[in-house]
């Protein structure tokens, strides 16, 4: 199960709206979201340098990473490693414009 401490609130109304996105279209794959989701975050908290850094003009947003939702490649989450975890900064489709969303 997804631990919403490992979220942004932002990133957690991300999976929300994602979930709801994908439902439209397909309920199947809606319900295999999330325990994608949860199995590429369960990698992340082992292994926080897996993803490839991504670079941003903000000073706060040093040492951010990016990884693709195994199964749902379009889906991108952004984190940053911590201490003892990861923080999901956001979970974006790939089509977006990222320097502006993180500006």
């Amino acid at each position: 199960m997804l631990s919403p401490s490992l979220f942004t609130p932002q990133a957690w109304q991300d999976v929300l709206d994602i979930v709801a996105y994908i439902a439209d279209d397909n309920a199947s794959a809606a319900e295999r979201f999330v325990p994608a989701l949860e199995d590429i975050c369960t990698q992340l908290v082992a292994l926080p340098g897996l993803g490839s850094a991504r670079s941003f003009q903000r000073a706060d947003l040093t040492g951010v990473r990016l990884m693709p939702v195994t199964g749902f490649e379009n889906y991108l989450i952004f984190y940053v490693a911590t201490k003892q975890s990861i923080k999901v900064l956001r979970i974006l489709h790939a089509a977006r414009d990222f320097p502006t969303v993180f500006s």
